[in-house]
């Protein structure tokens, strides 16, 4: 409703400004001049035609003026004439004069002639001082009314007195609906912050023996891995005053407002203290002083040297703790990770097969899933994926359940779920030709090199339906999560990425294969060239024969010399090209060798489209003996 009552203000405004315009004209005889043929006093009769000023000086001569009522300050006239050529009646008509001459007076007199003169009409004094007021004091309060209705909104006139006000979002005591009992996957994590939490609700515990509160606490992890839901977390369990604000917000184009709201905010959190202060993406103001060539962004380091000051200055800030969010540590500057200012940093990695099942069952628990359905079958089939990964898999199980008009979450919904993030929307099937033979060729290619090579993972599901960018799709999964990977299974994987091309090469001919394995190539050559470069896996020792420092600042290290020579940029490229070629080789001939069940898996594939992991390795098993991987399950703790 005031927001109503404000928009017809806003339109009632200009229109009063423009009345007391008008009413400012007509007090001061503004009208008049506009039109200096109305008259402000209606004569006794109206006039009926006009008259020239050159025949009224004749007529006045000629005797025939008998009476003239003079208006406007000498500016109009009516004139009583005596028209001869119409049996001598008289006509009112209306003169034009060019002012209240002496000499016209004069004439007037000498002749005899009858005149009056009207003065013109005035507004009262008390309504002309009225009306001179009123204009300039509309217009003042109307500024004064928009500049405070600015105030309110993001971006208005009234913001440029806010500038140097911290942006962030105050809660007394903040209703996040988010507990430690809400985040899992994370145990190492909510340990290290359930501390801080005790900190502030119980300082005495610690303080007695003379621990102190860590004045800093940064959470470094990959997106997704729920760093924001953990603050949410601390937020609501810690019960104090919480204020929430990211890197970005502290940047302005105009140098020195940044720091402004730095001092500004922590000026709030000391009067509040013991307070919580989270700023997520802190990457955004605390990257590293002097990067980049011309020096950096000057606006930037003041308020990075801002923040520094605060936290761990010459006033120091005791009862204030900071967390801070980013996934990218590497680029945050050394004295904003130094000790005092963020005592800790917290790891928050990807979860193990552990932390998956327990996210999946603190998302789960608003979803109606299949009795059968399995949560820790789903957590196997996800390694690599974050808490917020899992989250969405859920979210997209439950709306492909909702559109296929089912009662609860099952497996064919988790599987479709799963393809659906890793590779994209289902497509169209292939029709029957010879480009869907090509391509069942290609993934039956992949899947059974990585099916015989005993490092390798297994296959997980083979299909021609197309997904993506992709015309087909192999997936393989590990059973076991895969902290270390060694030599063999990185050459098995490089195999495996071959086997597309291989199988092509093999059936079709090397001038017939196609552009179908570009994707796959371009894996092959990154992991060969880490195996070279970073693991110390060829010929060329266990050498590191990359820089270790990776600066992602245009001009940081523009002059400094490469870390290897010329040489053994050459050697790295022989090496990489001879480990390819080898695995090329030896995939050609394992394929060579059974093109036979190659073809009928072929036929297989192209019948049913879809076959997952067990039915391949079925049908393989009935043309050779399929190596042991050695696979291990692990065990869950319940």
């Amino acid at each position: 409703m005031n927001q109503r009552w404000r928009q017809i203000a806003l339109w009632i405004l200009p229109i009063g400004v423009a009345l007391l315009l008008g009413w400012q004209l007509i007090g001061s005889g503004g009208l008049q001049a506009l039109n200096p043929n109305q008259t402000t006093e209606a004569p006794r009769n109206a006039a009926v035609g006009r008259m020239g000023y050159g025949r009224f000086l004749d007529a006045v001569e000629a005797g025939r003026i008998t009476a003239v009522d003079i208006y406007d300050g000498g500016r109009n006239a009516v004139v009583e004439t005596v028209d001869p050529e119409i049996d001598n009646r008289v006509q009112r008509l209306r003169v034009d004069l060019p002012g209240l001459a002496p000499e016209l007076i004069n004439t007037l007199k000498e002749e005899g002639i009858s005149f009056d003169i009207h003065p013109p009409r005035t507004a009262p004094p008390a309504l002309g001082l009225l009306g001179n007021l009123l204009f300039p004091l509309l217009l003042i309060g109307s500024l004064i009314f928009l500049a405070r209705r600015s105030n309110g909104m993001p971006g208005g006139p009234g913001q440029a007195m806010q500038f140097g006000k911290t942006k962030a979002r105050f809660a007394m005591e903040a209703e996040t609906g988010v507990k430690f009992d809400d985040v899992a996957g994370v145990a190492e994590a909510k340990q290290d912050l359930q501390e801080v939490v005790t900190f502030l609700k119980q300082p005495e515990r610690f303080t007695s023996v003379g621990a102190q509160i860590p004045k800093g606490v940064l959470l470094v992890g990959p997106p997704g891995t729920g760093k924001t839901l953990l603050a949410k977390a601390i937020a609501g369990e810690a019960g104090v005053p919480f204020f929430s604000l990211s890197g970005s917000e502290f940047v302005e184009m105009f140098v020195g407002v940044g720091a402004s709201r730095v001092r500004d905010l922590f000026k709030r959190a000391k009067e509040n203290s013991p307070c919580l202060i989270f700023i997520d993406e802190i990457d955004a103001v605390g990257r590293q002083r002097g990067a980049g060539i011309g020096g950096g962004n000057d606006e930037r380091e003041q308020t990075l040297n801002q923040l520094l000051t605060e936290m761990d200055g010459f006033e120091g800030n005791s009862g204030i703790i900071i967390l801070a969010a980013t996934n990218r540590p590497d680029v945050l500057d050394s004295a904003l990770m130094r000790p005092g200012r963020f005592d800790r940093q917290v790891s928050v990695d990807a979860p193990d097969i552990k932390g998956r099942l327990s996210i999946l069952e603190v998302h789960a628990r608003n979803k109606k899933i299949d009795a059968e359905l399995s949560l820790e079958s789903i957590a196997r089939r996800t390694p690599g994926f974050t808490g917020a990964d899992l989250a969405n898999l859920l979210n997209e199980a439950a709306i492909l359940t909702a559109r296929r008009r089912k009662d609860c979450i099952g497996l064919s919904e988790i599987d479709d779920a799963v393809d659906r993030i890793i590779a994209g929307m289902e497509g169209q099937p292939l029709t029957d030709g010879r480009s869907k033979r090509l391509i069942a060729y290609h993934e039956v290619g992949h899947a059974l090199v990585g099916t015989l090579v005993k490092a390798h993972d297994p296959v997980q599901k083979v299909t021609l339906i197309p997904r993506g960018q992709a015309q087909g799709l192999t997936w393989f999964s590990p059973d076991e999560e895969q902290m270390l990977v060694s030599r063999a299974q990185l050459k098995a994987r490089i195999m495996g990425a071959l086997g597309g091309r291989a199988a092509e090469d093999v059936v079709f001919g090397y001038e017939e294969v196609t552009t179908g394995a570009g994707g796959d190539i371009q894996q092959v050559a990154s992991m060969a060239r880490q195996m070279v470069t970073r693991f110390g896996m060829s010929d060329l020792g266990p050498v590191a024969l990359e820089g270790g420092n990776q600066e992602v600042f245009l001009g940081r290290d523009l002059m400094t010399r490469s870390d290897i020579s010329d040489a053994i940029s050459k050697q790295i490229d022989e090496q990489v090209r001879a480990m390819v070629k080898r695995c090329y080789e030896q995939t050609v001939e394992l394929v060579a060798e059974h093109r036979e069940a190659m073809d009928q898996l072929v036929e297989r594939l192209i019948e049913i489209e879809t076959m997952d992991g067990d039915e391949f390795r079925a049908l393989v098993s009935e043309f050779t003996t399929i190596p042991d991987k050695e696979r291990t399950v692990p065990i869950l703790d319940n």
